[in-house]
């Protein structure tokens, strides 16, 4: 199989967890069969390759999310970068075109399309490859899977098959409903519309070539943030006549709040948290250094990280975005390349972060120039170059640079570290990178 997971999303629908660098797929939440922690999309990664070990697995994502899919992730999955957020249709052409001009995979072989967080069983997946084969037999140039509603949702899209059949050819779309509508819809015979669809390489090249001008890759990447912000249900689906629809009737859900995230956990708490035994339906996850208690509550979620502590009502869950959209404040928790940073403590004339840097890795070549910055060493070894001079350290060290100093620190053994930044003017667009000589 050819596959592109889409991983999107503004980083608010699981706040305060989630946030513009890390959104909900990277959140380890979920126990794989040894007992470990894993996120959505190591979870969806590892079941495409249980099902399917030699498929071609392709992310399209935002820059702002590479670190972290490679952190998580074998060297094996693609990456489809979008330089900018230009909605699914410009981002599934750019990543297809990634897989043909990139890749060198047939315009005839097919892909399938699908969101990188549903929660899922094995039998999704191989729903997937049934969407792929129906793709090529060719009777339709684009394969949906529709699915099997078990209850009238309003957070969906629905799919109106012509008949009953496994597979069917598409009547119409209908937007997102009210519930007396979704009601009438499923009493039709409507799906769910889960954005899982398959088609030919080939096809989805020519359309991009009449609506954006080109299927090129490189041209494709160069002018993206021109290229219109465009749905790829709106600019190809709803205006496909020759469209299939293959019914699903397996576990799928959407992990787009807390309310249904919590549903799919196996653990009531996840960090140093406490429930009494008055709590019904309590979830706790809890990334703070600090221990939470909770008493006589019921169907509540609490969440708590550097970003900010969520108590709600897990139906009220569903409607955090718009509340979330009102908080302006940069992220306090990030994964990078090279390891990642904790936000600890702010004040008008600093910040205090914990760092920690994976063994073999490094920071850039960098300086600000409206900050000092204090580095204390408190565990593993490295070295560092400040203004070219290097020098080995270890647990116990300070080091301290001057506004406008170049520096950078290499981990020998795995490092953290703690860094005070000291200024009037602390933000993250205050940095230069220089190559090393």
């Amino acid at each position: 199989m050819n596959i592109i997971l889409l991983s999107g999303g503004s980083g608010k629908r699981l706040w305060p967890l989630s946030n513009e660098i890390r959104s909900k797929q990277f959140l380890k939440l979920f126990k794989n069969e040894k007992g470990e922690h894993e996120s959505m999309v190591q979870r969806v990664y590892r079941q495409l390759r249980t099902v399917d070990s030699d498929c071609t697995v392709t992310i399209a994502t935002s820059k702002t999310q590479v670190s972290s899919i490679r952190n998580q992730l074998d060297e094996k999955v693609g990456i489809s970068v979008e330089p900018c957020r230009r909605d699914t249709f410009p981002a599934i052409a750019l990543a297809t075109a990634y897989l043909h001009d990139v890749n060198k995979i047939s315009k005839n072989e097919t892909v399938v399309v699908l969101p990188v967080d549903p929660y899922v069983q094995d039998e999704y997946f191989e729903m997937l490859k049934m969407l792929g084969k129906q793709a090529a037999s060719g009777e339709a140039n684009i394969v949906l899977m529709g699915i099997e509603p078990t209850y009238p949702s309003e957070k969906y899209g629905y799919i109106i098959p012509s008949d009953t059949s496994e597979i069917s050819m598409v009547k119409t779309f209908k937007e997102k409903p009210d519930q007396e509508t979704a009601k009438k819809y499923i009493a039709h015979g409507a799906l769910w519309n889960g954005g899982v669809f398959a088609y030919k390489i080939g096809y989805l090249l020519d359309t991009a070539e009449k609506l954006l001008g080109t299927s090129d890759y490189a041209e494709l990447f160069s002018n993206y943030e021109n290229l219109p912000k465009i749905s790829f249900d709106y600019a190809v689906v709803e205006k496909e006549k020759k469209i299939q629809v293959m019914r699903f009737a397996g576990k799928w859900i959407d992990l787009g709040s807390w309310n249904t995230l919590t549903d799919t956990m196996s653990e009531k708490i996840i960090g140093d948290a406490i429930e009494d035994d008055m709590c019904e339906n309590v979830h706790i996850i809890n990334e703070l250094d600090v221990p939470i208690l909770a008493m006589g509550l019921k169907d509540v979620v609490i969440s708590a990280s550097p970003d900010g502590i969520l108590v709600s009502d897990k139906d009220q869950s569903g409607h955090l975005k718009k509340y979330v959209e009102q908080m302006n404040r940069e992220a306090m928790f990030a994964e990078k390349s090279w390891g990642a940073f904790k936000v600890i403590d702010t004040s008008s004339n600093s910040m205090t972060i914990k760092v920690t840097i994976k063994a073999g890795d490094s920071m850039n070549y960098h300086s600000h120039e409206h900050r000092d910055e204090v580095w204390v060493i408190v565990n593993g070894e490295g070295r560092t170059i400040v203004d070219g001079m290097e020098q080995k350290v270890q647990a116990g060290d300070v080091i301290t640079m001057k506004a406008g100093c170049r520096h950078t620190i290499f981990a020998i053994t795995a490092l953290e570290i703690i860094e005070v930044q000291l200024g009037k003017e602390i933000t993250i667009n205050d940095k230069q990178k220089f190559p090393l000589e």
